[in-house]
């Protein structure tokens, strides 16, 4: 049996100066590296996502300026020796080399090869975004993240609450009194939490789902989860190979801000309402700066008569799943939690998973 090669994914470059990329062209050919050359600003979604960056010094400088999330695999390129402003750039912006070309030509081919891939370990990041009020994102999450633990679709589920205000998710899953940590409660190291602590740490909806999710405030106010915290939490499921969902509702804040940045899909969950419609349009266009990658799911009922394929088109989305309303939802959530039961709400999950790879190898 003849096999084929896998040809790694392009390497983003961000740069301005022609002499210096016609340079990058020239390394990328020896190295047999295909290249993505973009001007800045580039969406957040493509500097989390390529596997390498090549900036000169302005764009690592407005990367910065931008707060693009630090990220491994960036270098910073430059011709003749570097200077001051090179390594200030490069610090500035967290460039693990910097290159000076022709000079460094060998170096940035060593870029080339221990950057040619993303971990193949490494998980996916779903983002759940609400668009118009009561449009059912957290139980969309919590229908999304059972139906993945229950086909054993990653390694692990992580369920991460990223709405303070929204009552805590595991309220929601009826594990409100199972033990395990809050946000409130997680200390974050150096950065970096290892994965198997935290699944150990988290309490469990369902063999193989862990859900971190916001306290309930006494008084003190609602939580307040850090960006560093995000950041570290999601690196953790990532590097496990976890399917990571965040539940984002319709909270907005610099910890969100980052889910969207990395997320591999933000699925936008919106009512078959006509003003929850008009309300979408502007957070679907606002959140495409941050990252392109979106899909829709539209929920029932539809008191108007409209249909999903008529939200889509007009939101400019593709559409995973238009779902009726699930009977007697109301009643099953207040009487113990969302459990995975056949409806509505388990085939627009399972339309979602389906167009996410499952990490089979």
């Amino acid at each position: 049996m003849n096999s084929v090669a896998a040809v790694p994914p392009p390497a983003l470059v961000l740069v301005g100066d022609q002499r210096l990329r016609d340079e990058v062209r020239r390394v990328a050919a020896a190295a047999d590296r295909a290249l993505d050359e973009r001007s800045m600003p580039v969406g957040r979604h493509a500097w989390a996502a390529a596997a390498l960056v090549l900036v000169d010094t302005a764009a690592a400088q407005a990367c910065a300026a931008a707060g693009y999330p630090r990220r491994s695999g960036v270098v910073l390129v430059g011709g003749g020796e570097p200077e001051l402003e090179h390594w200030q750039a490069a610090a500035e912006v967290g460039a693990e080399r910097v290159v000076a070309l022709p000079s460094g030509t060998e170096t940035l081919i060593e870029s080339f090869a221990a950057h040619a891939w993303r971990d193949p370990g490494d998980g996916l990041v779903v983002a759940l975004v609400g668009a118009g009020g009561g449009a059912g994102t957290s139980v969309f999450a919590g229908a999304l993240a059972l139906a993945a633990a229950d086909r054993r679709f990653r390694p692990q589920t992580l369920l991460v609450d990223a709405d303070p205000l929204g009552g805590g998710i595991d309220l929601l899953l009826g594990i409100e009194s199972a033990p395990g940590l809050r946000w409130p409660d997680l200390t974050v190291q150096d950065g970096r939490i290892g994965a198997q602590a935290l699944h150990d740490a988290l309490p469990a909806a369902a063999p193989g789902l862990e859900v971190l999710a916001c306290s309930r405030p006494d008084g003190t106010g609602p939580d307040e989860i850090g960006v560093g915290a995000a950041r570290a939490v999601v690196a953790a499921g990532r590097g496990a190979g976890d399917l990571v969902i965040c539940d984002i509702s319709g909270n907005r804040g610099p910890h969100t801000d980052h889910f969207l940045d990395i997320a591999d899909l933000v699925v936008f969950v919106v009512p078959a309402r006509l003003r929850a419609v008009a309300a979408a349009g502007a957070v679907v266009a606002d959140i495409a700066r941050r990252n392109p990658n979106q899909a829709l799911v539209v929920r029932g009922p539809a008191p108007g008569g409209l249909r999903g394929r008529e939200v889509a088109d007009t939101l400019g989305l593709p559409l995973l799943a238009a779902m009726r309303a699930q009977p007697g939802l109301a009643g099953t959530l207040e009487r113990g939690g969302l459990a995975l039961t056949r409806g509505p709400l388990l085939a627009g999950a399972e339309a979602v998973l389906a167009v996410l790879p499952d990490g089979a190898r």
